[in-house]
């Protein structure tokens, strides 16, 4: 799975989650860098994130995650496995 189409999709992720289509999804985008990112929509975000590419991830993965790149390394790995 290419990097770029994990972005593109993690993008209009966001922009639904959040409701913010300014939302520009970079391997260093973190919680602290969206207003709205508490633990709520952090809930919603993973799963969305895991209907969209049919994953299942661990609180303690998700919880271990400190930006959007280490996610986007998550999802690789799950998808190959």
């Amino acid at each position: 799975m290419e990097n770029k189409a994990i972005y593109e999709r993690l993008t209009e992720i966001f922009h639904d989650v959040f409701d913010d289509d300014s939302i520009v999804v970079t391997p260093e985008l973190k919680a602290a860098d969206i207003d709205e990112w508490d633990s709520l929509t952090h809930i919603r975000l993973v799963v969305s994130i895991e209907r969209s590419y049919k994953l299942k991830f661990s609180a303690a993965e998700v919880g271990r995650l400190k930006n959007v790149g280490e996610f986007v390394d998550l999802i690789q790995m799950k998808a190959a496995a």
